[in-house]
């Protein structure tokens, strides 16, 4: 079956307004204009990020065209690059990843049992599956995304991924191997 792309997607934490417009605009430099941005978040699940904020709000964008899934150590790479412009202690965290029709895959610098190994220091999980129709957790799934709460806006890109690769999209890549 012919390698089709996937639909670049990226989750923003941030403390407030300010910082997420701020980091809206580094990633869309990078990545082009945004195609859906989500509502509004609470992120309160865990206090691992207490370091950026203790109050925190989760933004999630997905780009325009279809993109080479193979591209996503390099989104990570420049997503810490922004996190690391964003003060002398990060005030966002930024969390590239691709969904497909069949999964959601997130990328991270931290390696656990459940994450493979892609290189530079960067690791992918798939963090949701689509199966019957819905949006399904695995045992490790972070808590904020084994509810509800973010399947509605998953859905919508997980259409936009559906038109693109039906209507023959060609895969947007920008960078060479």
């Amino acid at each position: 079956m012919p390698f089709t792309g996937v639909k670049l997607i990226c989750g923003v934490l941030s403390p407030d307004d300010r910082l997420w417009e701020w980091a809206l605009h580094e990633i869309t430099s990078l990545w082009g204009e945004p195609e859906r941005i989500s509502e509004v978040f609470p992120f309160e699940h865990t206090d691992y990020y207490r370091d950026i904020s203790p109050v925190l709000f989760r933004r999630f964008v997905s780009f325009q065209k279809l993109k080479y899934a193979g591209d996503l150590v390099f989104w990570k790479k420049q997503s810490c690059q922004i996190e690391k412009k964003s003060g002398s202690k990060r005030t966002v965290n930024i969390d590239p990843g691709y969904l497909d029709g069949a999964r959601l895959v997130l990328a991270s610098t931290k390696d656990h049992a459940h994450r493979i190994y892609l290189g530079d220091q960067i690791f992918a999980e798939v963090t949701l599956r689509f199966r019957f129709g819905k949006w399904v957790p695995f045992d490790y799934t972070f808590p904020d995304f084994t509810s509800d709460r973010y399947y509605s806006f998953l859905d919508l890109v997980r259409q936009d991924w559906l038109k693109e690769t039906r209507g023959g999209g060609v895969i947007d890549r920008e960078i060479s191997d």
